[in-house]
Protein backbone atom coordinates (compact mmCIF):
# COMPACT_ATOMS: atom_id res chain seq x y z
CA UNK A 1 0.00 0.00 0.00
CA UNK A 2 1.24 3.54 -0.73
CA UNK A 3 -0.13 5.06 2.48
CA UNK A 4 -2.42 7.51 0.66
CA UNK A 5 -5.47 6.08 2.42
CA UNK A 6 -3.88 6.64 5.82
CA UNK A 7 -2.98 10.21 4.86
CA UNK A 8 -6.58 10.92 3.80
CA UNK A 9 -7.88 9.51 7.08
CA UNK A 10 -5.42 11.66 9.00
CA UNK A 11 -6.44 14.76 7.05
CA UNK A 12 -10.11 14.04 7.69
CA UNK A 13 -9.56 13.58 11.43
CA UNK A 14 -7.72 16.88 11.51
CA UNK A 15 -10.62 18.64 9.77
CA UNK A 16 -13.12 17.18 12.27
CA UNK A 17 -11.19 18.75 15.14
CA UNK A 18 -10.52 22.08 13.43
CA UNK A 19 -13.96 22.87 12.06
CA UNK A 20 -16.80 20.57 13.14
CA UNK A 21 -19.45 22.96 11.78
CA UNK A 22 -17.92 22.76 8.31
CA UNK A 23 -17.93 18.96 8.58
CA UNK A 24 -21.63 18.96 9.54
CA UNK A 25 -22.40 21.34 6.68
CA UNK A 26 -20.55 19.06 4.24
CA UNK A 27 -22.49 16.01 5.48
CA UNK A 28 -25.81 17.86 5.13
CA UNK A 29 -24.96 19.06 1.63
CA UNK A 30 -24.23 15.55 0.38
CA UNK A 31 -27.09 13.98 2.34
CA UNK A 32 -29.54 16.50 0.86
CA UNK A 33 -28.52 15.42 -2.64
CA UNK A 34 -28.73 11.71 -1.77
CA UNK A 35 -32.09 11.84 0.01
CA UNK A 36 -33.57 14.02 -2.74
CA UNK A 37 -32.36 11.57 -5.38
CA UNK A 38 -33.14 8.28 -3.64
CA UNK A 39 -35.56 8.98 -0.79
CA UNK A 40 -35.18 7.94 2.83
CA UNK A 41 -35.19 4.20 2.13
CA UNK A 42 -33.00 4.38 -0.98
CA UNK A 43 -30.27 6.67 0.33
CA UNK A 44 -27.23 4.84 1.68
CA UNK A 45 -25.18 6.09 4.63
CA UNK A 46 -22.05 4.40 3.29
CA UNK A 47 -22.45 6.25 -0.01
CA UNK A 48 -23.05 9.55 1.79
CA UNK A 49 -19.92 9.00 3.89
CA UNK A 50 -17.90 8.12 0.77
CA UNK A 51 -18.85 11.41 -0.89
CA UNK A 52 -18.15 13.58 2.17
CA UNK A 53 -14.90 14.60 3.79
CA UNK A 54 -15.73 12.59 6.90
CA UNK A 55 -16.71 9.05 7.93
CA UNK A 56 -19.81 6.99 8.67
CA UNK A 57 -18.87 7.01 12.34
CA UNK A 58 -18.85 10.80 12.43
CA UNK A 59 -22.20 10.99 10.62
CA UNK A 60 -23.71 8.90 13.39
CA UNK A 61 -21.86 10.99 15.97
CA UNK A 62 -23.43 14.23 14.72
CA UNK A 63 -26.90 13.00 13.67
CA UNK A 64 -27.58 9.82 15.63
CA UNK A 65 -28.79 7.60 12.82
CA UNK A 66 -30.06 7.68 9.24
CA UNK A 67 -33.47 9.02 10.27
CA UNK A 68 -31.83 11.72 12.36
CA UNK A 69 -29.78 12.79 9.34
CA UNK A 70 -32.91 12.79 7.16
CA UNK A 71 -34.74 15.01 9.68
CA UNK A 72 -31.78 17.40 9.76
CA UNK A 73 -31.86 17.56 5.95
CA UNK A 74 -35.58 18.40 6.00
CA UNK A 75 -34.97 21.16 8.51
CA UNK A 76 -32.12 22.47 6.40
CA UNK A 77 -34.12 22.78 3.17
CA UNK A 78 -37.04 24.43 4.95
CA UNK A 79 -34.64 26.85 6.64
CA UNK A 80 -33.04 27.75 3.32
CA UNK A 81 -36.40 28.57 1.73
CA UNK A 82 -37.73 30.49 4.72
CA UNK A 83 -34.49 32.45 5.12
CA UNK A 84 -34.88 33.66 1.55
CA UNK A 85 -38.41 34.82 2.41
CA UNK A 86 -37.24 36.44 5.64
CA UNK A 87 -34.85 38.63 3.70
CA UNK A 88 -37.79 40.20 1.88
CA UNK A 89 -38.64 43.57 3.37
CA UNK A 90 -42.35 44.02 2.65
CA UNK A 91 -43.57 45.63 5.86
CA UNK A 92 -43.15 49.14 4.50
CA UNK A 93 -44.64 48.41 1.07
CA UNK A 94 -48.29 49.12 0.20
CA UNK A 95 -50.35 45.92 0.74
CA UNK A 96 -50.93 45.06 -2.92
CA UNK A 97 -47.28 45.67 -3.82
CA UNK A 98 -46.17 43.64 -0.79
CA UNK A 99 -48.37 40.72 -1.83
CA UNK A 100 -46.99 40.87 -5.38
CA UNK A 101 -43.44 40.81 -4.03
CA UNK A 102 -44.19 37.74 -1.88
CA UNK A 103 -45.83 35.88 -4.78
CA UNK A 104 -42.90 36.58 -7.11
CA UNK A 105 -40.35 35.60 -4.47
CA UNK A 106 -42.15 32.34 -3.61
CA UNK A 107 -42.48 31.34 -7.27
CA UNK A 108 -38.79 32.04 -7.94
CA UNK A 109 -37.56 30.46 -4.70
CA UNK A 110 -39.33 27.19 -5.47
CA UNK A 111 -37.98 27.21 -9.03
CA UNK A 112 -34.45 27.48 -7.63
CA UNK A 113 -34.93 24.75 -5.01
CA UNK A 114 -35.62 21.41 -6.73
CA UNK A 115 -34.13 19.50 -3.78
CA UNK A 116 -36.69 21.14 -1.47
CA UNK A 117 -39.53 20.12 -3.77
CA UNK A 118 -38.33 16.52 -4.08
CA UNK A 119 -37.81 16.18 -0.32
CA UNK A 120 -41.29 17.55 0.42
CA UNK A 121 -42.73 15.04 -2.06
CA UNK A 122 -40.76 12.26 -0.36
CA UNK A 123 -41.92 13.38 3.08
CA UNK A 124 -45.53 13.31 1.87
CA UNK A 125 -44.98 9.65 0.97
CA UNK A 126 -44.12 9.21 4.66
CA UNK A 127 -47.32 11.11 5.60
CA UNK A 128 -45.28 13.93 7.14
CA UNK A 129 -44.20 11.66 10.00
CA UNK A 130 -40.63 12.92 10.19
CA UNK A 131 -41.59 16.56 9.71
CA UNK A 132 -43.94 16.29 12.69
CA UNK A 133 -40.98 15.29 14.84
CA UNK A 134 -39.23 18.59 14.13
CA UNK A 135 -39.47 21.44 16.63
CA UNK A 136 -37.68 23.76 14.20
CA UNK A 137 -39.80 23.62 11.03
CA UNK A 138 -43.05 24.93 12.58
CA UNK A 139 -41.15 27.97 13.84
CA UNK A 140 -39.55 28.47 10.43
CA UNK A 141 -42.90 28.23 8.67
CA UNK A 142 -44.47 30.74 11.01
CA UNK A 143 -42.45 33.61 9.52
CA UNK A 144 -44.14 33.56 6.09
CA UNK A 145 -47.59 33.33 7.69
CA UNK A 146 -46.79 36.35 9.85
CA UNK A 147 -45.76 38.32 6.77
CA UNK A 148 -49.00 37.43 5.00
CA UNK A 149 -51.05 38.19 8.12
CA UNK A 150 -49.56 41.67 8.23
CA UNK A 151 -50.22 42.23 4.52
CA UNK A 152 -53.82 40.99 4.85
CA UNK A 153 -54.48 43.10 7.92
CA UNK A 154 -53.18 46.27 6.27
CA UNK A 155 -55.00 45.46 3.02
CA UNK A 156 -58.34 44.99 4.76
CA UNK A 157 -57.84 48.03 6.95
CA UNK A 158 -57.28 50.19 3.86
CA UNK A 159 -60.30 48.69 2.10
CA UNK A 160 -58.15 47.05 -0.57
CA UNK A 161 -58.53 43.37 0.35
CA UNK A 162 -61.67 41.29 0.68
CA UNK A 163 -62.72 40.67 4.28
CA UNK A 164 -62.40 36.93 3.78
CA UNK A 165 -58.69 37.21 2.93
CA UNK A 166 -56.81 34.70 5.05
CA UNK A 167 -53.03 34.41 5.39
CA UNK A 168 -52.88 30.61 5.66
CA UNK A 169 -55.18 30.11 2.68
CA UNK A 170 -53.16 32.65 0.71
CA UNK A 171 -49.97 30.77 1.50
CA UNK A 172 -51.59 27.52 0.33
CA UNK A 173 -52.70 29.14 -2.93
CA UNK A 174 -49.35 30.79 -3.68
CA UNK A 175 -47.45 27.61 -2.77
CA UNK A 176 -49.71 25.50 -5.00
CA UNK A 177 -48.75 27.42 -8.14
CA UNK A 178 -45.09 27.55 -7.14
CA UNK A 179 -44.76 23.91 -6.05
CA UNK A 180 -46.56 22.31 -9.00
CA UNK A 181 -44.39 24.29 -11.39
CA UNK A 182 -41.38 22.30 -10.15
CA UNK A 183 -42.81 19.04 -8.81
CA UNK A 184 -44.47 18.07 -12.10
CA UNK A 185 -41.85 19.45 -14.48
CA UNK A 186 -40.61 16.06 -15.64
CA UNK A 187 -44.03 14.52 -16.29
CA UNK A 188 -45.47 17.72 -17.77
CA UNK A 189 -42.52 18.02 -20.14
CA UNK A 190 -42.78 14.36 -21.13
CA UNK A 191 -46.49 14.81 -21.86
CA UNK A 192 -46.53 18.22 -23.55
CA UNK A 193 -42.93 19.19 -24.31
CA UNK A 194 -40.55 21.53 -22.47
CA UNK A 195 -41.68 24.87 -23.92
CA UNK A 196 -43.64 25.93 -20.86
CA UNK A 197 -40.46 25.75 -18.80
CA UNK A 198 -38.51 28.15 -20.99
CA UNK A 199 -37.42 31.36 -19.29
CA UNK A 200 -39.87 33.48 -21.28
CA UNK A 201 -42.86 31.25 -20.50
CA UNK A 202 -41.88 30.93 -16.85
CA UNK A 203 -41.97 34.73 -16.60
CA UNK A 204 -45.46 34.67 -18.08
CA UNK A 205 -46.60 31.95 -15.68
CA UNK A 206 -45.27 33.92 -12.71
CA UNK A 207 -47.41 36.84 -13.85
CA UNK A 208 -50.43 34.55 -14.34
CA UNK A 209 -50.05 33.16 -10.83
CA UNK A 210 -49.81 36.66 -9.40
CA UNK A 211 -52.83 37.79 -11.37
CA UNK A 212 -55.00 34.90 -10.13
CA UNK A 213 -54.03 35.45 -6.49
CA UNK A 214 -54.72 39.18 -6.74
CA UNK A 215 -58.09 38.50 -8.37
CA UNK A 216 -59.03 36.32 -5.39
CA UNK A 217 -57.95 38.86 -2.77
CA UNK A 218 -57.86 42.42 -4.06
CA UNK A 219 -61.21 44.18 -4.43
CA UNK A 220 -61.86 45.22 -8.02
CA UNK A 221 -58.75 43.58 -9.45
CA UNK A 222 -59.29 42.75 -13.11
CA UNK A 223 -57.11 39.92 -14.46
CA UNK A 224 -54.97 40.80 -17.43
CA UNK A 225 -55.99 39.59 -20.87
CA UNK A 226 -54.38 36.34 -22.03
CA UNK A 227 -54.13 37.67 -25.58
Amino acid sequence: MDGSGDRRKSERKSSWKKNPEAVKANILEIATQEFAAHGLSGANINEIARKTSTSKRMIYYYFGDKEGLYCAVLEGVYASLRNAEDRLEVGNLPPVEALCRLIEATFDAHAKAPHFIRLVMIENIHNGDYLRKSEIVPKLNRSIIEKLEDVCMRGKKQGLFREGSNALQLHWLISSFSFYNVSNRATFSASFGPEIFSKATQNILRERAMDMVLAAVVIGHEPKSWD
